[in-house]
């Protein structure tokens, strides 16, 4: 499986994502997209790691594939409201409803990654 491929995608993901909103807040709109283009390709890295972990959870035997739809798209909600963090500061528009859903999806995820799918870290 693509476990650590996987994790190392979106631990970079989310400090390309700090990158761009420090860069964002210090008025760097050219510097700023630079990064965001650097993390929405290393967001088709976390879509097709994620993909085939999901492909590994319909092949195993078990309640979990409900589980699995349900991390994998939060997963994808995660990319969604990292987007709309990101365009909405860029517009000058305010991101609290875009905070406010990355972090339910990022627990979600979290939860469901590390606590409950057996492709995790934690036993």
């Amino acid at each position: 499986m693509n476990t650590h491929l996987h994790v190392t995608a979106w631990v970079l993901a989310f400090i390309l994502f700090i990158v761009t909103i420090v860069l964002r807040k210090q008025g760097k709109a050219k510097g700023a997209k630079i990064v965001q283009m650097i993390l929405r390709l290393d967001y088709l890295l976390i879509l097709y790691s994620g993909g085939d972990l999901l492909a590994g959870y319909f092949s195993a035997k078990g309640a979990i594939l409900g589980e699995a739809i349900v991390k994998g798209l939060a997963g994808v909600w995660i990319i969604a409201a990292m987007e709309m963090v990101s365009m909405k500061l860029a517009k000058g528009r305010s991101t609290k409803g875009a905070w406010i859903q990355l972090i339910i999806a990022t627990i979600i995820t979290l939860i469901l990654g590390f606590g409950r799918l057996p492709f995790g870290f934690l036993p």
